[in-house]
């Protein structure tokens, strides 16, 4: 059974559009979709991730609908937005201790499990291995990534361990940078 499933899933309000998508990722598969623009590519990742409902058509994400379990969505899909995140040390501390909290994890294992991610990510700017390892400390099913940097692929396909990635992209070689399977304008082609 796919962890995500978007039938025909489309958002509109305003100017802000997304889809049709039509779309499965398995658990542990890395899929990526390029869409034509920034806007629609934040638009997809957050319908993935069950950030946004979608206006028409069906997404769900393992056998839950965001439209009526969203908190159960969020427990198995995490979310790292495209726009960076300003923390400092100190901050990063309370950041983590927040999630820790949110999700009601054990407090000792998840600081040693964001320890032991930081030193994985060694070498990738704060902003983006921040927001990444409070996502990952959650022991997600489905890393969602809203237009992540190309360079920095093997290093979060790495961290992300058996967890799904699926990730949406602006750029086709940015999408063939994370995923073997990545979607183009919604057509499957196999990189």
């Amino acid at each position: 059974m796919p962890l995500l499933r978007m039938r025909e899933a489309t958002f509109g309000a305003g100017e802000a559009r997304a889809g049709p998508l039509t779309l499965d990722v398995e658990l542990g598969e890395r899929a990526a979709i390029h869409v034509a623009s920034a806007r629609e590519a934040a638009i997809v990742a957050a319908m993935a991730a069950a950030i946004v409902k979608v206006s028409s058509g069906c997404v769900l994400i393992g056998d839950y609908d965001p439209h009526v379990q969203s908190v159960a969505c969020k427990r198995i899909a995490a979310f790292v937005p495209h726009e960076s995140f300003a923390l400092n040390e100190s901050e990063f501390g309370r950041y983590i201790e927040y999630r820790t909290e949110l999700w009601k994890l054990e407090p000792r294992r998840t600081r040693a499990y964001a320890a032991e991610l930081r030193r994985r990510l060694a070498g990738m700017h704060e902003a983006l291995a921040y927001p990444l390892i409070g996502a990952l400390i959650g022991l997600p099913k489905l890393l969602v990534l809203d237009r992540p940097q190309p360079v920095y692929a093997p290093q979060i396909l790495a961290a992300a361990g058996p967890c799904a990635v699926f990730s949406t992209h602006d750029e086709a070689a940015a999408a063939r940078a994370f995923a073997p399977r990545t979607l183009h304008f919604l057509k499957a082609v196999e990189s």
